[in-house]
């Protein structure tokens, strides 16, 4: 649905993208990261028509950003950071204005913004000023208008700031509801947001990709894939002593007590060891109360990959 290809930027001197390349499939929800000044809102702008490139090719459902630009602009809802509203309008007046903008037939305006609204839930402030919103309304406002004309895809920057604990679990649901008919970009500072609803993620650094792959896949290749965590029973020493027996274990960590009277380890090994594990414990009559692979959260990946480090590394993780 959309493919960015070697994709450069420059303003001056200042290269802000450097041959920046990746796909979204039609129907996915692709995570898009980066720390501030990466060159997230410069993709996304790009993707938009926002902004022109300097080098490369972008194409949305085969149309080109640049040659096609009125039609790409009309298959793409966009919300960026810091939505762009007219304070002096009613939330009505300003879905009416971005549906004309946006050459929704007449006749299926009216439905179309009633949809919309209830939706993202600002039924009950439709009349009102938006300058006298609350931000997680006007955030809500600035979603829903990317949502007028039901575009093919939606490309939306940090769409939960300024909202509370139970409106963000509101937006993700409602984010993961669109997936299921939209293509979707979504960029957040919420690790655990983009966890919960995107299926792969792309995270870019410095102007170039680093990653880009399933969260599941980056924390297999990061983490080695074989490192295991287990809980027993009782004290450490005896799980130490049945391990000390198991070849190709390279270190063993106490993580701690995370219920009472057992002990967490985590086991870091070179091959998949979890049947030794299990026969060793087995026989010394020691129970496993849980084992699972020792996975990295989407934040211990997104800090490996976006250090000095994790950047010679990026070949081999997209």
């Amino acid at each position: 649905m959309i493919e960015v290809v070697d994709v450069t930027k420059r303003y001056g001197q200042h290269l802000a993208l450097d041959r920046v390349s990746f796909k979204v499939d039609k129907g996915e929800i692709l995570g898009f990261l980066g720390p501030n000044g990466a060159g997230k809102s410069t993709t996304m702008n790009i993707i938009a028509g926002y902004l022109p490139l300097t080098e490369g090719t972008v194409t949305v459902d085969g149309l080109d950003v640049l040659d096609d630009a009125a039609e790409v602009r009309r298959k793409i809802g966009y919300l960026p950071e810091v939505p762009p509203l007219y304070g002096d309008m009613t939330v009505d007046e300003y879905y009416r204005f971005v549906s004309r903008i946006k050459f929704v037939p007449r006749n299926e305006r009216k439905s179309n913004i009633d949809e919309v609204m209830e939706r993202v839930q600002i039924t009950n402030v439709r009349k009102r000023l938006i300058r006298n919103l609350s931000k997680g309304y006007r955030q809500r406002v600035g979603l829903g208008a990317a949502m007028i004309g039901n575009p093919e895809v939606l490309i939306l920057d940090e769409p939960t700031v300024g909202l509370d604990p139970k409106q963000i679990i509101e937006i993700r649901n409602l984010i993961k509801e669109l997936g299921k008919t939209h293509t979707v970009i979504l960029s957040s500072h919420i690790l655990p947001e983009v966890s919960a609803v995107c299926e792969r993620i792309v995270i870019i650094n410095q102007g170039r990709i680093v990653a880009s792959d399933t969260p599941e896949n980056l924390s297999a290749r990061l983490g080695g894939g074989k490192d295991l965590v287990i809980r027993v029973p009782g004290q450490a020493q005896p799980a130490l002593d049945i391990l000390a027996g198991i070849t190709d274990i390279t270190d063993v960590e106490v993580s701690g007590e995370r219920e009472p009277d057992t002990v967490d380890l985590i086991i870091k090994s070179e091959r998949d060891i979890r049947r030794d594990v299990f026969s060793a414990f087995a026989r010394a009559e020691l129970p496993i109360l849980t084992m699972k692979p020792n996975d990295l959260t989407l934040e211990e990946i997104f800090i490996q990959v976006t250090s000095q480090e994790g950047i010679g590394n990026a070949s081999s993780l997209s």
